[in-house]
């Protein structure tokens, strides 16, 4: 028997131990699995789309000190997820493990926390994708008067998006991960290119001390948030970039049913996603602060930032960046797509879900969800027909998802050495609940910033999830109907 073979029997005997049968198609390499959740961070959209939050914010600070404030969070926190990712591999990802280390109830919500925040993810990146960069790169190059552009289009527009994204999922599984995986490698190729043109092709020296100089822009013309007193809370706001840029990653987990060697890839995908992103981000988005004319220009510019930065590049350079970038958060948003769908045919599998026998129908000869990729379409569509969707939805997103994730965490924490013994290949040792506390700590304090006026809107939506839960679980009958997940056999 071949390695590869032995190591897809080994996968399958694993899952049948979590109490599945092998139902999609285990296709996927370790930089497969990688390359899903580096996609989905993404440094190219969120890098770029929330660069305004975080400058018109506290400045240059936000981006100096901020992001490496918020990726030391970020990366705490895939760490502790990687273990029990070693531990459980399966599709249902933080709902399992929630479930499985905290019990049903805890998973239940640690699933729809998650399910949601898988949403806005989808939601925020593409319409992201049209409003953004269609309108501000491509439309220009399309020779599209962008002034015509207006609702309709914009409803088009996504539309088009999420469709062609849902049919490759669905329709071509095998193509999919491939150009997810060139997506890896166009990211951060087109990154290290624009972050060398921007520098190449600067006029005047580069002044560093901007990425350490704390200015409270809130109020001020160009930022997206009300006027805030003091420094502390600005710089909290500024975290934000951060956040919503580095998430995602729990995709890693999500598709480890159709990933080779699980045990090992999948919390390899994890954290490497979140290095690399941590890394390369840092540079591309300091670079921006250094080369605008000032920062108080480059917050008055608002998100018109970016396309001032690349008027300073050659023409034919700042096509193909602009295509390319383009390309990149299109290949983004199809990430995240497949990674809400795994989650919802997974919670579905297990009934959690109106419909779960539908939901969790997977195509006899693709082996792909079909259900579960075309509804994950429809809601995340739906949600970017509010207004003033992008902020919204990406603070939203990287609340609910930071919620999932540090859940799952807190009941590891509680319950190893008593009912989780079992380790995977990934174990953190000694180290394991002192970095456990650490991420719910960090985890929690990133959703507590994202909660805060001018984001009470996030807070709304958080309250009336946890009262429709509530009445679900207590008065309609789901704590009874809900078995939740096989247990699995050690």
């Amino acid at each position: 028997m071949s390695k590869e073979h032995q190591s897809a029997a080994s996968d399958e005997a694993q899952l049948k131990k979590m109490g599945y049968e092998q139902e999609l198609h285990r296709h996927m390499s370790g930089f497969s699995n990688f390359a899903i959740s580096f996609s989905i961070i993404c440094i190219l959209a969120g890098g770029i789309g929330a660069f305004p939050l975080a400058l018109g914010a506290a400045g240059g600070a936000s981006i100096g000190v901020g992001w490496l404030v918020g990726s030391a969070f970020a990366l705490i926190v895939a760490i502790a997820m990687a273990q029990i990712s070693s531990s459980y591999p399966t599709a249902g990802g933080l709902y399992h493990w929630g479930s499985i280390l905290g019990g049903k109830g805890f998973g239940w919500c640690t699933a729809w926390f998650n399910l949601l925040g898988l949403i806005f993810v989808v939601a925020s990146v593409d319409f992201g994708v049209y409003d953004f960069f269609f309108k501000t790169l491509m439309a220009p190059i399309l020779g599209i008067d962008v002034a015509g552009l207006g609702y309709t289009q914009q409803l088009i527009g996504v539309a088009t998006i999420i469709a062609t994204q849902a049919v490759l999922i669905y329709r071509f599984p095998k193509f999919t991960t491939k150009i997810t995986d060139y997506s890896g490698y166009l990211i951060f190729v087109v990154a290290v290119v624009l972050t060398i043109s921007l520098l190449a092709f600067h006029q005047g020296p580069l002044e560093f001390d901007r990425l350490f100089t704390f200015t409270n822009y809130t109020g001020a013309e160009g930022s997206p948030w009300p006027k805030s007193e003091g420094m502390v809370f600005p710089f909290l706001l500024g975290l934000l970039l951060a956040v919503y840029t580095i998430t995602g990653f729990d995709a890693s987990a999500h598709t480890s049913e159709e990933t080779r060697d699980a045990a090992k890839a999948v919390p390899k995908g994890i954290v490497s996603s979140v290095i690399y992103s941590a890394i390369f981000g840092y540079i591309m988005i300091c670079t921006f602060v250094l080369v605008m004319p000032d920062v108080d220009t480059g917050v008055k510019q608002g998100f018109g930032y970016f396309d001032a930065l690349l008027g300073t590049l050659p023409v034919g350079l700042k096509v193909i960046l602009s295509v390319s970038i383009f390309v990149s958060n299109y290949l983004c948003g199809l990430a995240c797509l497949t990674s809400t769908s795994r989650m919802m045919y997974a919670f579905a599998r297990d009934g959690g879900l109106p419909a779960s026998g539908f939901l969790r129908s997977v195509d006899p000869v693709l082996k792909t969800p079909v259900a579960a990729v075309w509804v994950s379409a429809v809601i995340a569509y739906a949600a970017t027909l509010y207004g003033a969707a992008y902020v919204v939805l990406s603070v939203g997103c990287a609340v609910f998802l930071y919620i999932s994730y540090i859940m799952p965490i807190a009941a590891g924490v509680l319950a190893e050495g008593k009912t989780w013994k079992h380790k995977g290949p990934f174990d953190l040792g000694g180290m394991s609940k002192l970095i456990g506390v650490l991420a719910f700590i960090g985890g929690g304090f990133l959703v507590i910033v994202g909660i805060q006026p001018p984001n009470e809107k996030v807070l709304y939506v958080t309250i009336a999830m946890l009262v429709v839960m509530g009445l679900f679980w207590f008065v309609f009958g789901e704590s009874k109907r809900f078995k939740g997940p096989p247990a699995p056999k050690e």
